[in-house]
This record gives structure tokens, sequence and C-alpha cells, in this order.
């Protein structure tokens, strides 16, 4: 009698369980935000990439090292180089846009992503594809849309901040693609390792170059809170949940699901930091998120 809401009730808990590793990648982007009023961004994120690696682990040791060969050197490279990119742009760009802009911007990459497999991998992208990357389009337009001081009308603005965060997306897109066909081949936790690896070492060269060494600015309670957070909760926390769910859901729910991150970013950014959104923000944000759904739901194939 109670075999049959078994599966409902196991897909309930990886719904959930996805759920909370969007949130908890939405609230990564407030509390980079926070650390970067104290710690240079290559240092930041060569504590976040390592640390995250020292946990995995610890929790992953027997996953990870029968992978650990050289076979897997080139593609964890590849997936490394374009997380370093990835990672790179969207924490400077972050360093002069609001979180929420930040989130929404930087999710377009759902709607890159059948578009950079269409070069890759020669598998076209469907009509519906096309059409969300036009209503994408379209929302980025009216996030750029700014009043103007001078004059009654409004015009088009992109500041460097958000162009970082176009080309984070684009690389996030790129990654993804490449995760999707390394992890065929190597156990995606292996992969996530060496992702974390080469980018960890590519900011700690970053940071040994910079000459610019930890202060005790680094020690200030709310900057520690921060850096916790980002190895243990948004790295490798929502890391595995996303690891954990993702084989037990339709590809569009899942989809669907993680695009709730920059809602939960936008969310924790108007509450905790005050962010504003105007109503062309307003708009374009809806229509970034509308193009998201229509090319997760085009997924499902």
């Amino acid at each position: 009698m109670e075999k049959p809401e078994e599966p409902h009730k196991s897909s309930l808990l990886y719904q959930v369980t996805l759920l909370g590793s969007a949130a908890l990648w939405g609230g990564s982007y407030l509390f980079t935000k926070t650390a970067l009023e104290a710690m240079p961004m290559h240092w930041l994120m060569c504590v976040r990439m390592l640390g995250a690696c020292l946990c995995m682990l610890a929790v992953f040791h027997k996953q990870i090292f029968p992978s650990l060969n050289r076979r897997i050197i080139v593609p964890g490279i590849l997936v490394g180089l374009t997380y370093w990119g990835e990672m790179t742009t969207q924490t400077i760009g972050l360093s002069t846009i609001d979180a929420g802009r930040s989130a929404f911007l930087t999710a377009s990459y759902c709607v890159a992503v059948p578009f950079v497999t269409w070069i890759i991998c020669a598998k076209r992208p469907a009509l519906m594809q096309v059409a969300a990357a036009i209503v994408c389009l379209a929302g980025v337009g009216f996030v750029s849309l700014k009043t103007s001081g001078t004059t009654s009308g409004s015009a088009f603005a992109l500041g460097l901040g958000d162009w970082l965060t176009l080309l984070c997306a684009l690389l996030c897109a790129i990654n993804i693609v490449l995760l999707g066909i390394f992890t065929r081949r190597f156990h995606p936790i292996a992969m996530t390792f060496m992702e974390f690896l080469v980018a960890g070492i590519l900011y700690l060269v970053m940071s040994c170059l910079s000459f610019c060494g930890p202060s005790a600015a680094w020690l200030r309670p709310e900057v520690v809170s921060s850096v916790l957070f980002l190895i243990v909760g948004a790295s490798m926390g929502a890391q595995i949940m996303e690891n954990m769910s993702l084989p037990h859901l339709p590809s569009s729910q899942a989809s669907i699901i993680m695009c709730t991150e920059c809602l939960f970013a936008a969310a924790f950014s108007a509450i905790f930091a005050g962010e504003r959104f105007t109503v062309n923000t307003m708009v374009g944000f809806a229509l970034i998120f509308t193009a998201m759904v229509m090319s997760a739901k085009c997924s499902e194939e």
C-alpha cells in the first residue's frame, strides 16, 4: 500500500535538496560582496577554492583518489581554466554592481548553453531555444536601461561590471558543456575536485604575484563567517546537494529549480543589503527568468 507513495516522496526530497542548493548559491553573491570589502579578489577565491578542495578530500577521498591519473589532467585543466575565468569575471564584476543584478545577468548562462553546445558538439539548438535567447537579450536590454539625468528619457547603459558578468555567463556555459562531456568519462566528484584545484592554484599564483599579504581586516567576524559560508556552504555543500539531486530529477525540472538561484540572490540582496530595483530592472529580470524557463523546458527531450 505504501510503495506507490515512495517515488513521490523521494522526488520531493530531491526537489527540496536542489532548491536548498540554489538558495546556497544565491546567498553566495551577498557573502562574496561582504568578503570583498576586506579581502582582495584573488586571495578570497584562493582560500575559497583550496578550502573547498580540502573539505572534499576529507569527505570524498574514496571517490577522488581512484580517478586521479594522467587521463584526467587535460580535462581537469580545461574545466578548471573555464571555472577560474568564470569566477574571476563574476567576482570583479560583483565588486562594482549589486548582488541581485549580478545574479540575473550571470543566470543568462542557461540560455547560452545550447549555443555553446552547437559550437562544441555540433548539436543545433531548437527553435524554442533561439526564441529564449531573443527574450533573454530583451531582458538584458531592460536591465541596462537607465533613466538619464539630463533628459526626460532613458538610455541604454551597461557598465564594466555588467559586461564582465555577461562574459562570466558565457564562460559558465562553456564550463557546463565541458563538464557534461567529461563527467561521462570520470567521476563527477573527481571532476569537481579537479575544477576547484586548478582554479585554486591559479588564484594562489595570482595572490603570490600581487605582493599583497593577509591583513587584520580579514579576521573581522563578518569576513570570517562569509569566507566559511563560501567554502562549506556555497562551494562544497551546494555542490554535494546538486550532485545528489540531479541524477534523480528530470533535466527540465532540475534546470528550472536551479534557475531560482537568481531569485534567492535578488531577495537576499533586497532584504539584507537594501538593494532597490527600478521598474525597468524588474521587467528585465522577469524576461531573463522567462528565457531561462523556456530554455530549460526545451531541454527536457
